[in-house]
């Protein structure tokens, strides 16, 4: 054999599996975020759980049963969470007369959250998760743990979808139009 010849294979081979581990990789990246399912949703302990709101008043999860329910959990430092925060609040005021709710966890500091919303405050309820909300978000699908994720529960707390990532008025009119 040629030792240009096998220089030239040993390239391509070399070559050859550098792409097909670059494929690998992407494939995996994009495998990881995106969201998982979560088994027996209706029963999840989520609905057990409690929050504190910025007011220091208790925020159960158990009173948003029976209805439609947009749960997003965002944080102040995450600029896509506050650049979807006007939208989701335009559909909470759109779609509430009609059963919809809207609930924002933070992931955040309270005092953090505190001083936000004063600046840009939000008709829909928020609560304090913390970085415990980061394991909640995991538990519902959230596999990367990233910011904002959304997941949008059916009347009976099942969930219907999940979104990793900043909403677009497509995702919400999808969620808003969907028979639940």
């Amino acid at each position: 054999m040629n030792p240009s010849t096998s220089n030239s294979s040993r390239r391509h081979l070399i070559w050859g599996a550098g792409a097909a581990a670059a494929v690998a990789g992407v494939g995996v990246a994009l495998w990881r975020f995106e969201p998982r399912d979560v088994a027996q949703a209706a029963s999840h302990p989520f609905w057990a759980q409690q929050f504190e709101t910025p007011s220091g008043e208790a925020l159960a999860m158990a009173g948003f049963q029976g209805k439609p329910l947009l749960l997003n959990f965002w944080a102040t430092w995450c600029p896509p969470c506050i650049e979807e925060l006007p939208m989701i609040e335009a559909f909470w005021q759109e779609n509430r007369p009609n059963g919809h709710q809207v609930v924002a966890l933070a992931i955040d500091q309270p005092s953090a959250v505190r001083r936000f919303l004063g600046r840009q405050p939000l008709g829909f309820p928020v609560g304090m998760a913390g970085l415990a909300g980061t394991e909640l978000a995991k538990s519902l699908g959230n596999a990367a743990g990233g910011l904002p994720f959304t997941v949008f529960f059916k009347e009976d707390g099942s969930i219907w979808r999940q979104k990793m990532g900043q909403l677009t008025s497509d995702d919400l009119a999808q969620w808003r139009d969907v028979r639940i």
